[in-house]
């Protein structure tokens, strides 16, 4: 077991994947020069035919990555930042999303469309978005947005593996975080959310970059007695509410932290999901705790003022604990 930063753990995912498998190809935007970090030196090791830097064009890469997909390889696409996703959006919801399924299974398009995404570093509008919900709606396609270094790396291995197109969104201003992360060959299963944090008292669903803040909260708060149980659902697409469910039914109580905007987030399917289906074990209402319907501001005080944080995230804890009908 080591201790990796979530960087770290991408670049060591990256690295094994390509020892493991000549097909694996890495290219996008600065990849040879790594400025994130989560490619370093992997040129070095893999020379040109693998690893390749290209022109800043992602309508063209996003197509670049399905041709190469179709032809036999396994793409990893680094668009860096992930309101790029935008500019590339074509070639992945009408391409990507699609093909498999439009030829009978007869082309498989193992693609990872690798971004960072969310806010923290006062990045501004056009580089802080957190838009996994856009396509989650695509059908499809994968949507990972791991929260731990472990998971960044299994989550990152299991996509590379899969023949089937992924979005894989990584914490933007939380690269930087170190966690234990396994050794040996370990991938995570898709489509599995994990429970963080046994609790009894209330349910919180962080969603990638809120798990930290969260756990922090819930360890911060069982000194004071109470007792919150964390489900992290690491992937959007396909998303297991089997167990986010099922902690509903011990704590009746669920807050879903989610660095996107608010209207139609993945929140707002998960609170759908346990008014749907989980009425019954409600003892208040679903909070979601999201970012407003805005662009994401570069000033550092109005950024913190729209972005879920400890505090937030503590002070809808504390709400729906002492909630009382009527």
């Amino acid at each position: 077991m080591a201790r990796l930063r979530m960087i770290q753990a991408i670049n060591s995912a990256l690295r094994e994947e390509m020892a493991r498998d000549p097909k694996v190809i890495l290219f996008g935007e600065d990849v040879r020069m790594s400025l994130f970090g989560d490619t370093k030196g992997l040129f070095e090791e893999f020379g040109p035919d693998r690893v390749r830097d290209t022109p800043i064009s992602e309508v063209l890469l996003t197509g670049m990555a399905v041709g190469a997909a179709a032809a036999g390889y396994r793409v990893v696409l680094h668009l860096m930042y992930a309101n790029f996703l935008y500019t590339g959006f074509d070639a992945i919801a009408n391409q990507a999303a699609k093909l498999r399924y439009m030829t009978g299974g007869q082309i498989k398009l193992p693609i990872v469309f690798m971004a960072s995404c969310g806010g923290g570093r006062s990045s501004a509008a056009q580089h802080s978005d957190s838009p996994h919900p856009m396509f989650m709606n695509l059908g499809g396609v994968h949507v990972a947005t791991p929260g731990t270094p472990a998971d960044a790396k299994g989550m990152l291995k299991s996509a590379i593996r899969d023949d089937n197109p992924t979005i894989y969104l990584t914490a933007g201003g939380r690269g930087g975080s170190a966690g234990d992360v396994p050794d040996e060959d370990v991938t995570t299963p898709i489509g599995v959310s994990f429970c963080a944090r046994e609790g009894t008292d209330i349910t919180v669903v962080p969603i990638g970059s809120m798990v930290r803040p969260t756990l922090t909260v819930a360890e911060r708060l069982a000194k004071e007695g109470i007792s919150v149980e964390v489900i992290d659902p690491r992937w959007m697409v396909p998303l297991d509410t089997s167990l986010i469910l099922k902690s509903l039914t011990k704590t009746g109580r669920l807050v879903v932290v989610d660095e996107a905007r608010d209207l139609c987030s993945a929140a707002s399917q998960i609170a759908a999901v346990a008014a749907d289906q989980g009425f019954s074990d409600l003892k208040a209402p679903v909070r979601r705790l999201t970012v407003p319907d805005l662009a994401i501001p570069y000033s550092p005080p109005l950024e913190r003022a729209v972005l879920p944080d400890a505090e937030k995230i503590e002070a809808s804890i504390r709400e729906l604990v002492s909630y009382k009908a009527g």
